[in-house]
């Protein structure tokens, strides 16, 4: 294993400033890096800010202050000159595999030999980020979730050429990182499959509630019933897209509709408010009008068409399949790992006793919706799972 001093953290965005936030909280000598000036002197404004609520509260450490921290704090446009004494690089640019392999190979010619290269790349391939750099046994996944300060969880991801060392190292890493809300966990992503455990095992939620969504809008039923539906979480799923974006659900739907199956493609209603630039919070509308702010929403009436049994028995299903790939080497992992990234119970402590019942749900939404994908797998309709703890 690697003995981590220098981290370079290259991009300097909200992602970029969080990792070295959180790096210089964790003792290492951080150097950040960008394309321009601009950039990173707003990275370093937010992290001494980041930096100073936390001394202000105590999270520090004793004797430790937010001056000293950012006294080990570097910057520099040149990335080449950065990696050259680079223990551990984390890249956070953007979610374009052109850049992303641009900026590995330039990583691996210029650092040292026992230098990992980790990217925080939330959909892409490790195994591909990697190929062309000439040095794929030392490329691993590091993904982070956003606010990183706060969001317990970090994905640890093999590629396919990825040494026993790179992840040792990655994993001892990740586990140094502070987490000002919790305790820090990191899961261990055996295999480079899409969407890794914490985004996979969400993600067919979103074919059903595309369903949803297009049939309410043929019904005339008002977004407003769809999010009273799903009272009792903290935001409906109309609300929460808008609040993530239309334009993110659109891009993450065409990932997973390239790479996992065509019941991804998204519907009808959301790709009308893609195209007419209704996009969400961001842009004052999307489901609802959020240009005077947060949207009061009447959730007294249900229409009575999402039903969370469906999604608890959906995210169950696709947790199996994150088994049956070897991607997590058990359950317990998974249902972790969503806690710890989304704030959510995954489905695994209630699907142990619901797993016949909510097969029988999946064959029947299946039949209505026609998305083939949701059908349950083998590993769900057996209860094979049970087995699988860890």
């Amino acid at each position: 294993m690697v003995d981590v001093k220098n981290i370079v953290v290259v991009g300097s965005g909200l992602m970029g400033n969080g990792i070295a936030q959180v790096s210089l909280m964790a003792g290492y000598n951080v150097t950040l890096v960008d394309i321009k000036d601009e950039f990173l002197d707003k990275a370093f404004t937010n992290i001494e800010k980041g930096l100073k609520k936390s001394e202000s509260k105590g999270q520090l450490g004793e004797g430790v202050t937010a001056d000293a921290l950012m006294a080990k704090l570097k910057r520099t446009l040149d990335l080449a000159s950065a990696v050259k004494d680079a223990d551990y690089t984390i890249e956070a640019v953007v979610e374009n595999m052109k850049v992303k392999k641009e900026v590995f190979k330039k990583m691996a010619e210029n650092s040292p030999a026992h230098c990992i290269l980790a990217t925080n790349t939330s959909t892409m391939s490790i195994t591909e980020i990697a190929k062309d750099c000439g040095r794929p046994e030392d490329v691993i996944g590091m993904h982070f979730f956003n606010p990183v300060p706060l969001m317990r969880c970090i994905e640890i991801i093999a590629g396919e050429k990825s040494s026993d060392e790179a992840m040792e190292t990655g994993m001892a890493v990740a586990g140094s990182l502070p987490c000002l809300r919790g305790k820090r966990y990191v899961a261990k992503v055996l295999k480079d499959r899409p969407g890794f455990i914490v985004n996979r095992l969400n993600a067919p939620a979103q074919i059903y509630l595309n369903w949803i969504f297009d049939k309410a809008a043929e019904q005339g039923i008002p977004w407003e019933q769809i999010d009273a539906d799903a009272s009792v979480m903290p935001m409906g799923p109309c609300e929460l897209t808008d609040f993530t974006g239309i334009d993110t659900a659109i891009h993450v739907e065409n990932y997973y509709t390239e790479t996992l199956s065509p019941d991804f493609k998204p519907g009808k209603v959301l790709t009308e408010m893609y195209k007419s630039g209704n996009l969400g919070a961001k842009k004052g509308k999307g489901f609802y009008d959020w240009s005077a702010g947060r949207p009061k929403i009447d959730k007294s009436k249900k229409a009575g068409l999402l039903k969370l049994e469906n999604m608890m028995a959906i995210l169950l299903n696709e947790g199996c399949r994150i088994l049956e790939e070897g991607i997590a080497s058990g359950y317990k992992i998974i249902d972790d790992a969503n806690m710890a990234g989304m704030n959510s119970p995954g489905p695994f402590g209630a699907g142990k006793n619901n797993y016949e019942a909510w097969s029988k749900l999946l064959e029947d939404l299946v039949d209505e919706t026609g998305k083939e994908y949701l059908r349950p797998c083998e590993l769900m309709k057996s209860g094979g799972f049970i087995k699988m703890r860890k």
